[in-house]
């Protein structure tokens, strides 16, 4: 189903003679009269089906996931940055330092990631009007599987619009002529309509591998289903910069933090009880990623499908290659990386470190062998997680890699519950499940988890500051440290946090006093693999003299050419009073006076 899904997935629905609406720039005109009677469409599977390839299409256009979204939201983190971040100026580091502007060069076109995203909603609502109608969904399965994956599409959608925007027009229903303009919606509208969707979307849906649609990753399961909901109730249920500008918890007792921990906790124990997933190795997560197997009931549980020719997740988040070689046809990786602090974050043994975090680059190569690894610096790090060099196909496009977006993994859900039920009954009930994340992490080491434990489950507090920083650890290059932030009202407080141990580590300060200056390098036996020592706590510059290494550089982020800091340009504003990007003028202009930016601070 993998290969074939990314065979589909840019049909356009119009092709079924089902009336799709244009991107106009408010974000969609009302549909032109279908050729295919909806009756017909929406009572036949093989015809519905694509429904859901006409939304993921939205999900791959140019500038939508593919080239903006996946590549510029929840940068500047104490997890994630751009890369290029200390051109403050540049409208690629603004979208990423607080600093947005509504005329954004990378945004501000009627064709980018506002009016795609409300594209793949206004495709999902036909199909869901339709199916509900024609679909007799209470007697036919595929029929109610269908709509289960049209929801949950939906969803991602709405929680992804949540996640850029904050508070956003709210359109469930097909649009008319009525309704063609539409003020900003309050978020929880938009929340509580999404937590009733999952759920029912559920009910529809197959665990992984229980039917022959549900055993790649590409489509949409039951566990996903939940594994969003739970996602969503935490987002409802926390912090957020509203549309009076002030960052404040929902005033809406339906989606009391109490509530909102209490579903997430429920569908996650839900998933984990089913046996239907299973963490792998760290490692194996990412090279099966990579390798692009596709294979559900694992520990990925959805990914946005790219064909072969789309997508730009190595492209842009990758380990970068300077020159084309024995492992790309495409020299590109590293537009965004790791937080240079993430490097010295992990304990010691912690097998996430060197997978997540990179600090070496491809040099060499004359296009298809020769390729060898270089030390890069420390303020240009990269996500290991996303590698040419792991994957089985060989990249030739120039603009794209084709690998899949990996949305959501189990150990989320696993991480989700410890929160959760930290909240609700005490750390003691939620260690458990903090404890398969760590022990995965040091998998020859029991006893520095037992030790890790036992300070996490000393308090409530202590646990949740516990995953605060376990999430970092887990999840860094996944991008979604921003929206954690937010919802812990956090964000504010671990920027500058970053902020400081950014000019720590660049002066050698504080916990990173003893840190060498330089690092010392040579090539291995296999005339590729880099050998770096300096990395580590203890690591002194006298033993690194000492080993005889050919070379040797200055490990730092500064050069002689900067005009701003490092750790100045991580945020421009107080992260706290632009939480979300603006809505772009071009969407602005053509709304009727209905979108606007009051209260936003820009």
């Amino acid at each position: 189903m993998h290969s074939n899904m990314k065979k589909i997935v840019y049909f356009m629905l119009i092709s079924l003679g089902f009336g799709l609406v244009s991107s106009c720039k408010n974000g969609l005109e009302a549909p032109a009269k279908s050729t295919l009677d909806e009756s017909v469409i929406f009572s036949t599977p093989g015809l519905a089906e694509g429904a859901i390839a006409g939304i993921i299409q939205s999900f791959g256009e140019t500038n939508s996931y593919r080239g903006r979204f996946l590549v510029f939201y929840g940068l500047n983190t104490d997890t994630e940055v751009n890369s290029a971040l200390k051109t403050v100026g540049d409208d690629k580091s603004r979208l990423s330092n607080y600093n947005a502007n509504v005329n954004n060069g990378q945004m501000n076109t009627d064709n980018n990631v506002w009016a795609k995203l409300y594209e793949g909603i206004e495709r999902a609502n036909l199909a869901i009007r339709g199916i509900r109608t024609y679909g007799k969904v209470e007697s036919n399965p595929q029929m109610a599987q269908l709509l289960g994956e049209i929801l949950t599409l939906r969803a991602v959608l709405y929680s992804d619009l949540l996640k850029g925007w904050g508070d956003v027009p709210a359109r469930f229903e097909p649009i008319t002529t009525a309704t063609t303009y539409l003020a900003r919606s309050d978020r929880d509208v938009i929340y509580k309509q999404l937590l009733a969707d999952l759920d029912e979307a559920a009910d529809y849906l197959p665990w992984p591998n229980e039917n022959s649609i549900t055993t790649k990753v590409e489509r949409v399961n039951k566990a996903f289903a939940k594994g969003m909901r739970a996602r969503l109730a935490l987002a409802a249920g926390g912090y957020g910069q509203r549309l009076d500008g002030t960052v404040r918890l929902s005033n809406d007792p339906e989606l009391s933090r109490a509530k909102m921990y209490a579903i997430a906790k429920e569908e996650c124990l839900e998933i984990i009880a089913s046996g239907k997933l299973r963490l792998l190795g760290f490692e194996e997560v990412f090279r099966k990623l990579n390798e692009e197997s596709g294979a559900a009931g694992l520990e990925s549980m959805w990914e946005i499908p790219f064909s072969e020719g789309r997508g730009r997740v190595i492209f842009d988040l990758g380990v970068r290659h300077l020159k084309t070689n024995q492992y790309t046809g495409q020299n590109r990786g590293g537009t965004n990386g790791p937080n240079p602090i993430m490097l010295y974050e992990y304990e010691a043994g912690d097998v996430r470190r060197d997978v997540s975090v990179v600090p070496y680059e491809w040099d060499g190569g004359d296009g298809t062998k020769g390729g060898y690894q270089v030390p890069s610096t420390l303020g240009r790090l990269y996500f290991g997680k996303y590698r040419y060099e792991w994957m089985k196909r060989r990249v030739t496009s120039t603009n794209d890699d084709g690998l899949n977006w990996l949305y959501m993994r189990y150990a989320d859900v696993i991480l989700m519950a410890a929160e959760a039920i930290n909240e609700l009954d005490g750390p003691g009930a939620a260690a458990p499940y903090l404890k398969m994340i760590r022990t995965r992490a040091f998998p020859n080491d029991p006893a520095k988890v037992d030790a890790f434990m036992a300070n996490a489950t000393a308090s409530k507090t202590a646990f949740f500051n516990a995953i605060v920083d376990e999430r970092a650890l887990e999840f860094t290059g996944e991008m979604l440290r921003k929206a954690d932030l937010i919802r812990w009202n956090l964000l504010g407080v671990k920027l500058n946090e970053a902020k400081e141990k950014l000019r720590q580590l660049e002066n050698r300060q504080g916990k990173y006093a003893n840190l060498p200056a330089r690092i010392y390098y040579k090539t291995a036996a296999d005339g590729e693999t880099v050998q770096i020592y300096g990395l580590n706590f203890g690591d002194t510059d006298a033993a690194g003299a000492a080993l005889g290494y050919p070379s040797n550089k200055a490990w730092t982020m500064s050069s002689s050419n900067d005009a701003v800091s490092f750790w100045d340009a991580l945020f421009v504003n107080d992260p706290n009073r632009q939480q979300y990007w603006p809505i772009w003028q071009v969407f602005l202009d053509s709304s009727n006076g209905m979108l606007d930016n009051k209260n936003l601070n820009l």
